[in-house]
């Protein structure tokens, strides 16, 4: 797929604390009005949604959005008997939002452009090696245990480095302005370094807690 192929004009879909990268692939249950008139109008289309960050400003109805979001086609659709839509969406590129646009439909719509994130569709990207996420792998085990999640890093280290760092980014709980930064970062070895920032400021949190006690 080439970035002159996707929409200018994209269904939006605001989910606070998650982030998607191109590459990826995520499980969705739908089951709001304005998301399933969202999805039938997509799978009538390009089959494409945004999804993006709300941020803690504006209305709790219609809440102010991150600039940064990232696009994704719909490759399984389901719906349930009790009308819900189970769907997994495929992450393809990153956008920037231009401007949202003023519709009679219950969900959001923004104009949006690709050009800051042509590296997502080239997957063009300086790679970093195993040996340099080792500590990011120690740290994020520290921080996973002290928030009680039992994760089992091993599936990661599977896959290729920017996917394990880009599934790091999509499934640690970190907030939402922390998930934001690492959706921003425009390369891999970028998101690398924000995450070590983000993972040595908890593990220093921790540390002077500790200290402190």
């Amino acid at each position: 797929m080439n970035i002159q192929d996707l929409p200018t004009t994209i269904p939006v879909f605001p989910l606070s604390n998650f982030i998607m990268f191109p590459g990826t692939n995520i499980p969705l249950n739908i089951f709001e009005p304005r998301y399933l008139q969202m999805i039938n109008d997509s799978m009538k289309k390009h089959r494409m949604i945004g999804m993006i960050q709300p941020k803690k400003s504006g209305t709790l109805k219609k809440p102010d959005l991150y600039e940064i979001g990232c696009i994704g086609k719909i490759t399984s659709f389901n719906e349930t008997e009790d009308g819900r839509i189970l769907i997994i969406l495929n992450g393809i590129c990153r956008f920037k939002v231009k401007s949202e646009l003023n519709t009679e439909k219950l969900y959001r719509e923004c104009s949006v452009q690709y050009n800051n994130f042509r590296n997502d569709i080239s997957k063009k990207s300086n790679e970093v090696s195993f040996s340099d996420l080792d500590l990011i792998m120690e740290n994020m085990k520290k921080f996973f245990k002290k928030q009680g999640y039992i994760v089992n890093l091993k599936d990661l280290e599977k896959k290729d480095l920017s996917q394990t760092l880009n599934d790091l980014s999509m499934a640690s709980p970190f907030s939402l302005e922390e998930k934001q930064i690492l959706l921003e970062s425009l390369d891999v070895n970028i998101r690398k370094e924000k995450m070590e920032q983000i993972l040595n400021n908890y593990i220093k949190d921790e540390f002077e807690n500790t200290t402190i006690q």
